[in-house]
């Protein structure tokens, strides 16, 4: 008899990989300048941007160094995100839907928004992983 459990278990969260459809690219700035079409923007791939981020530190791992960037992007249910473990491993992700309120710690997001700041590092100003806002509701 096949059958649907539910299992709990403790996992050590490591790394967010993000993957924002972005209606607007103009609202943000890179190195001081307006990026009319995204075409400064470390990260992008297609109109998407993809940031993977270090849930701990709040380093974008894939982040051009020496760049900064003022960014506030409207994603509008187009942002799909996973978590992974330590390993690598898949622990939960969304394949579309809201922002999560983690990705706008410069400001309220309303679930539409992607709100940061991103300095030369690669590092989110006011970062802080809330693992809540990735908890799936069933």
């Amino acid at each position: 008899m096949k059958v649907t459990i539910k299992i709990e278990k403790e996992v050590d969260v490591k790394t967010l990989k993000v993957n924002a459809k972005v209606r607007y690219w103009e609202d943000t700035s890179v190195n001081g300048i307006e990026d009319s079409d995204g075409n400064l923007i470390p990260c992008r791939n297609g109109d998407n941007w993809s940031p993977i981020i270090d849930v701990d530190s709040g380093i974008i791992t894939n982040w051009r160094k020496g760049t900064s960037a003022d960014i506030h992007y409207k994603v509008c249910d187009c942002c799909a995100w996973e978590l992974l473990d330590e390993k690598g491993n898949f622990v939960v992700g969304e394949n579309d839907g809201y922002v999560p309120e983690t990705l706008s710690p410069a400001d309220s997001g309303y679930g539409d928004y992607i709100i940061m700041k991103v300095d030369v590092d690669g590092i989110i100003q006011d970062w802080s992983f809330n693992i809540d806002d990735f908890l799936l509701e069933d």
